[in-house]
């Protein structure tokens, strides 16, 4: 590890001792080995990687990756506050923390290998991550893996779009039930009449489809275990306009309407800038800003 990497992590670690944060996230992949540095006593260090389980051998030759916190981050560009946000939101969703903890996030340049930022974050104050404060972790009637797949699938399409063109839509996670009581089907449903392991989220020939379908007006409907059930749904459910930074269209209105009525999560992509935005009890919870690409001058 050089010196620089070497002498930010360390002030890191002290950092996270000061504020007695609960957790420590590094970003795995600007470094070309793990930190052997024990955390403070009540602090989990957490690694987040967009790598995958075959590229960590090398950084763990134990094999012991597996055993440790981990965040695995899509394969997409994003910027540095977009890792530190999806990190934050996974580990909320997977109990790794819980709102209201102190954390201290460390990430940088992967290219370069070279580390160059240092976050103390009060997840219970920081409006810039968390834009809704109150809320007592993500939802339990989502299972994590299920809404870290589908927010997966949303930040790829807000990034790339779909056959070079923007995509915008909404997933809308968990509560099934009172959300079908609460929309109606705009078109015939694409998922009717397939298994459950064909049309769950989790599994990887899905993903295409959703990509396919994605360009359909409505929402998809995805129940709290991971089964697709329905898309071009339309979300019928009213929402105070008031309460939705002004500048966001029909798809964030319905996602707030939906989720205030019901305990579902929705997840929107938006058609015109390709951000992404998690709304849960009426409210955006979080922003994700898709990456500005700047043009080379060469």
């Amino acid at each position: 590890m050089n010196r620089t990497n070497h002498a930010i992590l360390s002030a890191a670690f002290r950092i996270a001792k000061s504020a007695k944060a609960k957790a420590l996230f590094i970003s795995l992949d600007t470094l070309n080995e793990v930190p052997d540095e024990d955390s403070p006593k009540g602090c989990s260090l957490i690694l987040v990687t967009r790598r995958g389980p075959d590229e960590l051998e090398g950084f763990f030759p134990d094999g012991s990756h597996g055993a440790r916190p981990m965040i695995q981050l899509p394969k997409i560009d994003m910027t540095r506050m977009g890792q530190v946000k999806m990190s934050v939101v996974l580990a909320l969703s997977t109990k790794l923390i819980e709102m209201g903890d102190k954390i201290v996030f460390v990430t940088g340049i992967p290219e370069m290998e070279r580390l160059d930022m240092v976050l103390l974050l009060d997840t219970a104050k920081e409006s810039e991550v968390l834009t809704t404060q109150g809320v007592n972790g993500i939802s339990e009637s989502v299972k994590p893996e299920v809404f870290e797949e589908a927010l997966g699938i949303a930040l790829e399409l807000g990034a790339r779009g779909r056959e070079g063109k923007s995509v915008g839509t909404i997933f809308v996670l968990g509560d099934e039930e009172k959300v079908l009581q609460l929309s109606k089907q705009m078109i015939i449903n694409p998922f009717k009449g397939y298994t459950e392991e064909e049309r769950n989220i989790l599994n990887p020939k899905l993903k295409e489809t959703l990509r396919e379908f994605a360009a359909l007006d409505g929402a998809f409907v995805v129940s709290g275990d991971g089964l697709v059930l329905n898309a071009g749904r339309y979300l019928g459910a009213a929402s105070d306009e008031a309460t939705i930074p002004r500048g966001l269209g029909s798809r964030h209105i319905a996602a707030a309407g939906i989720t205030a009525l019901t305990d579902a999560i929705a997840i929107v992509i938006s058609e015109s800038t390709g951000d992404v935005r998690i709304f849960k009890n009426g409210k955006i919870l979080m922003e994700i800003e898709k990456p500005i690409k700047v043009a080379s001058t060469n």
